[in-house]
């Protein structure tokens, strides 16, 4: 396995193939406060590719190319906070999405533990250390241990996707995922206009207490 930090953006003429599995790194979960500071991307080969990125300016085409190409999946686990975040600061919505957070819900309906690190322990045997989860992102010179927590939350998603696909065709659920997935973009920007604890299709429309 082998971590690629990259400046501002992707080098050009990197190719992710048909599909990539993304992430990305912020200094806290706030889409109101926060910036994002990193974007880990991998082909699923058990490489890494971690764009550190200029907060001033987040002046990235390539990364915002890959985002805009309809003809790559992207794999993403919590869709909802990456696509968001790179809406907010890039200014690009992600097309063609999958999300393995969603589609755990819609399959592993026998437990309420739907983090990446019990899906991957549970489906891939592998045991994801989080020690790095609460760490500064923002700093101008990222250590080992950080790179290494930061490309481990992109290498598995294209095993955890193969699997929850089969899943989502044995229970039958594979066309409301899909409709999830296509749906995610819309939930983003009403997320970031101030909509993400109300739901609207709600006959009575409160905030949760």
């Amino acid at each position: 396995m082998t971590n690629h930090l990259h400046k501002n953006d992707l080098p050009d003429g990197l190719d992710f193939g048909r599909a990539v599995a993304i992430d990305t790194e912020t200094q806290g979960l706030s889409l109101v406060r926060d910036k994002l500071c990193l974007v880990q991307l991998s082909s699923g080969d058990g490489d890494a590719h971690i764009v550190q990125m200029d907060r001033n300016a987040y002046d990235a085409p390539n990364l915002k190319a890959l985002l805009l190409n309809q003809d790559v999946t992207k794999i993403f686990h919590f869709g909802r906070f990456d696509v968001a975040i790179m809406q907010r600061d890039l200014g690009v919505d992600t097309h063609n999405i999958f999300c393995t957070k969603i589609a755990s819900g819609l399959v592993r309906t026998y437990t309420d533990r739907h983090g990446l690190k019990d899906i991957c322990k549970e489906l891939l045997g592998v045991d994801l250390s989080k020690q790095q989860q609460s760490s500064d992102w923002a700093a101008d010179e990222l250590t080992d241990a950080q790179l290494s927590y930061a490309a481990s939350d992109v290498l598995y998603l294209h095993q955890l996707r193969t699997i929850l696909t089969a899943r989502l065709v044995r229970e039958g659920r594979l066309d409301v995922a899909q409709s999830c997935f296509d749906f995610l973009n819309t939930r983003c920007r009403l997320d970031l206009l101030g909509w993400n604890d109300v739901d609207i299709f709600s006959h009575r429309m409160r905030r949760p207490d």
